[in-house]
């Protein structure tokens, strides 16, 4: 008998609450996102988090410690060598990453980007980090008159194709993005993630299509959403987390559209009867305004993430366990665009727990989280992470 028959387990995607103790390495000494944005506010309200404990764990203008929080509470450390979005869910899996995946703030190099155009037949317009919209925009109407395919990244580890539909056939800009994911996946290029982005429409009037396709590496070992698989057990993947995992370990894949989707998509599955895992990552904190360097943006985020706590909270079944925490920081008062190298908060909560949560200390490893899932589905243990299942009274 698992003690717990689900686990919800929420990612609030760069929600970083200090920097780690190597971040000087990463160029992100003295970032700190919730820090930041609470100090850039003169005080954040977050009435849900703050009865959790999430004051307990760092000092945040505006939420304050309490005697008696509602959930455990902790921050957790990052082991991996990387501070984006891939390798930190990973690390909650059991995936110890020692080389970070490379970005491309300046664009491509020009050798891959000339093999690229040597294997696919068609020249590279862009090959810039862009707004997927606005480089449609500025350059799909060349792209419709010369057949060029538009190639740009962002501040991920992303080589985004993006091509009209009437340019380019589908089943061709698949097979571009193949051939992409092959070159790409050399050690010198090291991209996690190549994406398929079709669109329809005349200049001026672009819209991108559903036909998006993402092509992920795989995670380089069996991880916890695996082994929870194949027991036979429910992994129910909500926003980009099958993309993560390259569709390992998920039993079911529901995309999203924004935070607020994925907080309704949560409370619809929370609604069904399943065993094992509802995974969900909220993305927009992080992509709407981390990298774009929005503290206001992210706030009203943060805020309005905090007003639907009560419903997700009152959706959880007796003997099912909360679990919030956040995947690496996106300090939108820092330099540059990229993430930050950072704690992240975590928050553990069940009806069936003790009232008053008491902390969980500094966790050694986002594995922690992985390990603490294995444990209470009566699965193999990740190779690293700690479970604090036996913490929880």
């Amino acid at each position: 008998m698992n003690r717990f028959s689900r686990i919800a387990l929420i990612v609030l995607d760069s929600v970083g609450i200090g920097a780690l103790p190597d971040a000087a390495a990463f160029d992100d000494e003295e970032a700190n996102t919730l820090g930041h944005i609470a100090d850039y506010k003169k005080g954040l309200h977050l009435p849900n988090l703050a009865k959790m404990g999430l004051g307990n764990i760092a000092p945040i203008q505006g939420v304050n410690p309490v005697e008696k929080p509602a959930a455990y509470y902790a921050k957790m450390a990052e082991i991996s060598k990387g501070k984006d979005t891939t390798t930190g869910h990973w690390e909650f899996m059991g995936i110890y990453t020692d080389k970070p995946f490379k970005t491309y703030p300046n664009g491509f190099p020009e050798e891959l980007i000339k093999t690229f155009e040597e294997r696919t037949g068609r020249k590279v317009l862009g090959n810039k980090p862009a707004s997927g919209t606005e480089i449609i925009k500025e350059l799909g109407e060349e792209h419709m008159k010369t057949g060029a395919l538009i190639v740009y990244t962002s501040a991920d580890s992303v080589f985004q194709i993006a091509a009209h539909e009437e340019v380019v056939p589908l089943d061709e800009l698949y097979r571009i993005c193949e051939i992409a994911r092959e070159l790409t996946l050399d050690d010198r290029y090291s991209v996690i993630r190549v994406i398929a982005r079709p669109f329809v429409g005349e200049p001026g009037n672009f819209t991108r299509t559903a036909n998006r396709r993402d092509y992920s590496v795989k995670p380089p070992a069996p991880t916890v959403l695996n082994y929870l698989k194949d027991a036979g057990k429910n992994v129910i993947a909500i926003g980009k987390i099958s993309d993560i995992y390259a569709g390992e370990g998920v039993t079911e894949a529901i995309h999203t559209k924004s935070n607020m989707d994925g907080v309704d998509q949560l409370l619809r599955t929370l609604e069904k009867d399943f065993d094992g895992l509802a995974f969900v990552n909220l993305v927009d904190f992080d992509a709407k305004y981390g990298h774009r360097r929005d503290p206001e943006g992210y706030a009203a985020a943060l805020e309005e993430f905090d007003g639907r706590l009560p419903e997700i909270l009152a959706a959880l079944r007796e003997d099912d366990l909360l679990i919030i925490t956040a995947d690496h920081g996106n300090d939108p008062t820092h330099h540059g665009t990229d993430h930050t190298r950072e704690y992240t908060p975590l928050l553990v909560y069940g009806k069936k727990l003790a009232d008053v949560g008491k902390s969980l200390g500094v966790r050694e490893t986002f594995a922690d989280v992985g390990a603490t899932i294995a444990h209470n589905f009566a699965v193999q243990a990740p190779p690293i992470g700690r479970s604090f299942l036996n913490e929880l009274e």
